[in-house]
């Protein structure tokens, strides 16, 4: 049963503008990064990248922990995009009668680790969009083989591990070129649509471009020349509350934002209490 949210919220239609106007600055100065750093050096023709730069970033509104209340504001202020970690979660708000009834152009992403054993009820969700976070061959041909009983694929997204921290999920991305030619090749059900990664939580921009981000740029870089594919055919799914800005300057076409939207997002063991 979902639980009301215990914290002081924000003014969601505030936040939703304050967001969008952000996102809007963060576009315009795509062509003015320069992407380098010490350790990674990401090389875009020119006319490569402001190909790239016309992108409008998706806005996917993190609604993990928040009531259905807080996703019927948002909807109703223009919102269709809407991401959730736990799939008992997602299941219980993608079901719930006011969604269903107000919400008919919703695009539930699940951006949370996909479990084998709960493939079957994710794929279940009403409206759902997107699956985030394919992390291995396993899971993949799962939850291809799960979803051949539909007529259309369903959209996913290559997780990729690009801080190297043991408690992430995703590939390395040393790995990335395999895992998407094995979903291409090997998972007819799966229709691959990018890379996604977390990165390191508190990265202080002051420092440079977020290394995690570069990498991930490379990635795409490295799939493209590889299995001869367009870039822009290949979303970057990076970027949260805390850097989104910066992930988006970088190239990002899908950013995750939940804190800066719904406001304060409280622990599960806050939320137990």
């Amino acid at each position: 049963m979902l639980k009301p949210s215990t914290m002081s919220e924000i003014d969601i239609r505030q936040g939703l503008k304050l967001v969008l106007a952000k996102i809007e600055q963060a576009c315009s100065k795509r062509n003015k990064v320069k992407i380098n750093c010490e350790v990674i050096v990401v090389v875009l023709k020119e006319s490569r990248f402001q190909e790239l730069s016309v992108v409008e970033p998706r806005l996917v509104a993190v609604s993990k922990t928040k009531p259905v209340e807080a996703i019927l504001e948002a909807y109703n202020e223009g919102q269709r995009n809407f991401g959730e970690n736990y799939v008992q979660e997602l299941e219980e708000k993608a079901n719930n009668k006011l969604i269903l009834e107000k919400c008919k152009e919703i695009k539930w992403h699940f951006i949370g680790h996909l479990q084998g054993n709960k493939i079957n009820k994710v794929i279940s969700i009403p409206n759902l969009y997107i699956i985030e976070t394919i992390d291995s061959k396993k899971k993949a041909k799962k939850l291809n083989n799960s979803w051949a009983q539909f007529d259309s694929k369903i959209r996913t997204f290559v997780q990729v591990n690009t801080s190297g921290e043991k408690e992430k999920s995703g590939v390395s991305p040393d790995e990335v070129i395999e895992m998407v030619k094995f979903v291409k090749d090997d998972c007819p059900s799966l229709q691959f649509n990018g890379l996604m990664t977390i990165g390191q939580y508190g990265y202080n921009p002051d420092d440079g471009p977020n290394p995690d981000f570069l990498k991930l740029v490379k990635c795409r870089e490295d799939v493209c020349k590889a299995l001869n594919l367009s870039l822009k055919d290949v979303e970057l799914s990076m970027g949260m509350s805390d850097d989104y800005e910066q992930a988006i300057e970088l190239g990002s076409t899908n950013i995750r934002v939940g804190s800066a939207i719904f406001g304060y997002r409280p622990k599960k063991h806050e939320l137990e209490k």
